[in-house]
């Protein structure tokens, strides 16, 4: 059975306006050296700073670029309702885009989503945030079969937003490399050697791949895709040498928590000449990563963020290149940002996980994560 969930208050009506109908649903970020990353890592650090986009995650740009493509497809006078089935960041995601181009929004979220992403919903503009299902594949069955359906019984016109696994995603995911090359240029740093970001369903690594494709960086540019340990779905498969399901999802970067990453992300990762590396750390060194940034950058994200972070720290970023790395070498930290944080949560990971700082080597040599090579 379905739950509606009622806002506090219900949004804001009124009709779309010319400049809603053109607006971009994303944000240039900055990129910024972070002085105190690059002493701990021993070479130069940049943060690519997603976290400040409008739904506070890098997917504001390929939910944004994929509804803006829907709309190209579409009639000017036409107001579709967009509707997605993430309770995560993909849903925030599709909401902030449908309330800056005018658009309502309903979202269909498992019933296990936290009050803290429904309240998020909320507060983004959601038209209606339904809760069913026990997981996500439930939750997208009830939105596509019964949600959608009925709005289009009424003679409504409907976009549904997947949240990763799509072209028009990626393409969206690939301007934070066009951003960081145009930034990097403009500072005069030349190209980037190192790019780390996370992996869950893969559609940040597909922008990422399809980016640096784009610009001739492909062959160049070392590429880390980090996974927290209990959601490594393409480590797994990068071991296996074929595309496999993770059982279940055991990490609580729940972000992260796809159980098959996207076929085209496989693709990447494997093809003859890939520079991408898999790399899984454990949850604890993924809110390692949170707080530590939070320390030194006073910026705060969720653990499928931290996980890229923790490279910085305690030798994992030689162990995740398998090199030493040198000081004059730029590496740049797509800080995908994430909503599923507070400062009490960040207080709770020190608390429960602040053991992993006590005695680590600065080597990495005892670090417990691993990297995966491709399977030849």
């Amino acid at each position: 059975m379905a739950v509606p969930i009622q806002p506090p208050s219900p949004p804001a009506s009124g009709t779309t306006s010319p400049k809603q109908q053109h607006a971009q649903p994303w944000i240039t970020t900055p990129l910024k050296e972070s002085a105190a990353l690059s002493k701990a890592a021993g070479c130069r650090i940049f943060l690519k700073l997603e976290n400040l986009q409008p739904s506070g995650s890098f997917k504001s740009r390929g939910i944004g670029h994929y509804i803006l493509r829907r709309l190209a497809a579409l009639p000017p006078s036409t107001r579709p309702h967009i509707f997605s089935s993430s309770g995560g960041n993909a849903g925030l995601a599709a909401v902030h885009a449908s309330t800056a181009l005018g658009l309502p929004a309903t979202v269909c979220v498992p019933l296990s989503t936290k009050p803290l992403m429904i309240s998020k919903l909320h507060a983004a503009g959601a038209l209606d945030v339904v809760a069913h299902g026990a997981a996500w594949a439930e939750a997208d069955a009830h939105l596509r079969e019964v949600i959608i359906k009925e709005h289009e019984a009424k003679g409504g016109v409907a976009i549904y937003t997947p949240p990763f696994d799509h072209p028009d995603i990626w393409t969206g995911n690939s301007t934070v490399v066009k951003e960081v090359a145009a930034q990097m240029q403009e500072s005069g740093d030349g190209a980037p050697d190192v790019l780390i970001c996370s992996v869950g369903g893969g559609g940040l690594l597909n922008g990422v791949m399809e980016g640096l494709d784009s610009l001739d960086l492909s062959s160049s540019v070392d590429v880390l895709a980090v996974e927290t340990a209990g959601a490594e779905s393409l480590a797994a498969s990068m071991s296996a040498g074929s595309l496999i399901s993770l059982p279940k999802i055991t990490s609580q970067a729940t972000s992260l928590g796809a159980v098959r990453v996207a076929s085209k992300a496989f693709e990447y990762a494997t093809r003859e000449g890939s520079r991408v590396r898999s790399f899984v750390l454990p949850d604890a060194e993924a809110a390692m990563g949170c707080w530590r940034l939070a320390d030194d950058e006073r910026l705060m994200v969720e653990l499928a963020c931290g996980v890229n972070v923790a490279l910085c720290y305690d030798g994992r970023l030689e162990k995740a290149l398998g090199r030493k790395v040198r000081p004059e070498e730029k590496v740049v930290v797509v800080l995908c940002g994430g909503s599923n944080v507070t400062a009490e949560m960040l207080h709770q990971w020190r608390e429960e996980f602040g053991w992993i700082e006590k005695g680590m080597p600065e080597t990495g040599g005892k670090v417990p994560s691993e990297v995966v090579k491709p399977v030849v």
